[in-house]
């Protein structure tokens, strides 16, 4: 065998796994897909896009999509079976459906490819895995799956605000903050949410109203009932810290960056795409604490996400290697953990998405290495 042969037998292939679209070829953030293509070019890796209708675990050729840089255009091409599969089913629809169940379970079965982050969280299971470990439960809000009424009443007795989120949500979709006002003579309890980029205010008498109204809001959803954090304020408005955890090309976490998201005016989230905007953490945080304790909240805050990633990683019982999460900082400078994402999405501050590529494809590189299956053509 020749040096050249023996190096395409050993170039890691990566396929990127989304679902199929009715519009079209399929579902995802192209734009992201391409990053990911290019920086994995660059180290030695074939990357491809594809979907889970498209991908067999006993298919020696699949068909993918890649990016010419030439034409400008995504182009379809007939790829090597993959070593590593980076799971970005985009809804949890798509994955819930059963075709697209099975093959992530035949992949997680395959001993010749490597599957990672195979489903989204959930709100409630993640809470019930890290209020098991010392280590993060402390950094935990007051948190109870809202399955009644009286749940609910404690909730509102016990805290001035409560957060109720749906358990399979994402980047603030669906979420409601309940208040127990202080006015005499007026309304006692208040409910908030945001329907498209409307706000929405409803004042109640008793929690038996209130409750009425949420279960017409709830639907058949799922929902927590959370505590809510007196966060620390950017020029008046609540922010909390992103964090994004990846593990690196030796199998181990590594914190890639952490950036601020601070809500809206007069929202009830910090996302982004419910009117929060994207700030640098230092600069929120020496505003509020001075220099010293805002690098040292900072670093704090890079030592938890680490620790609950581990965490979540061993509950879950399946490979990890990225996730995002939401961690608040109260005014006295306490850290509490909100919220982790297994389908990050691209972080907009340019030092951060330039790491994250280059650790993601480092880390794929890795578990091609574990691959049973040696074979690939230089394609």
């Amino acid at each position: 065998m020749t040096t050249d042969q023996a190096q395409a037998r050993r170039r890691p292939v990566i396929a990127i796994l989304t679902a199929k679209d009715q519009h079209r070829s399929m579902r995802g953030r192209f734009s992201n897909f391409s990053d990911i293509i290019r920086v994995g070019k660059k180290l030695g890796a074939t990357v491809y896009v594809t979907t889970a209708e498209d991908i067999r675990s006993s298919q020696k050729k699949i068909v993918g999509l890649y990016y010419s840089k030439q034409s400008g255009m995504w182009m379809t091409k007939s790829f090597p079976a993959p070593h590593v599969i980076y799971n970005r089913i985009p809804f949890r629809k798509y994955e819930a459906k059963p075709e697209i169940q099975q093959t992530i379970h035949n992949f997680l079965q395959d001993r010749k490819v490597r599957l990672f982050n195979p489903f989204f969280f959930n709100k409630w299971t993640l809470y019930e895995w890290l209020s098991r470990a010392k280590s993060t439960r402390t950094s935990l809000p007051k948190t109870e799956k809202l399955t009644s009424f009286s749940i609910l009443e404690t909730y509102l007795e016990q805290h001035a605000a409560v957060y109720l989120k749906p358990i399979h949500g994402k980047a603030g979709k669906g979420i409601m903050q309940g208040q127990r006002l202080k006015n005499e003579g007026g309304p006692k309890y208040r409910l908030i949410y945001t329907k498209g980029k409307k706000r929405h205010v409803h004042n109640f008498w008793t929690i038996p109203e209130m409750w009425l109204h949420l279960r017409q809001k709830m639907g058949a959803k799922e929902y927590i009932v959370q505590q809510a954090i007196d966060l620390t304020k950017s020029n008046g408005d609540p922010f909390d810290l992103r964090i994004l955890v990846q593990k690196n090309q030796t199998n181990t976490w590594q914190l890639t960056g952490i950036g601020a998201r601070v809500a809206g005016k007069r929202s009830i989230t910090t996302h982004v795409p419910r009117g929060g905007s994207i700030q640098s953490a230092i600069k929120v945080l020496k505003a509020v604490f001075g220099a010293t304790r805002a690098q040292d909240i900072k670093e704090n805050a890079g030592t938890l996400a680490l620790v609950i990633a581990e965490q979540i990683e061993k509950s879950s019982g399946y490979e990890l290697g990225e996730m995002s999460m939401d961690i608040g900082v109260d005014s006295n400078g306490k850290l509490w953990f909100f919220e982790a994402n297994s389908k990050p999405m691209k972080f907009d501050e340019p030092r951060i998405h330039r790491k994250s590529l280059k650790t993601l494809i480092q880390y794929c590189i890795y578990l091609s290495s574990l691959s049973t299956d040696n074979y690939t053509d230089n394609p």
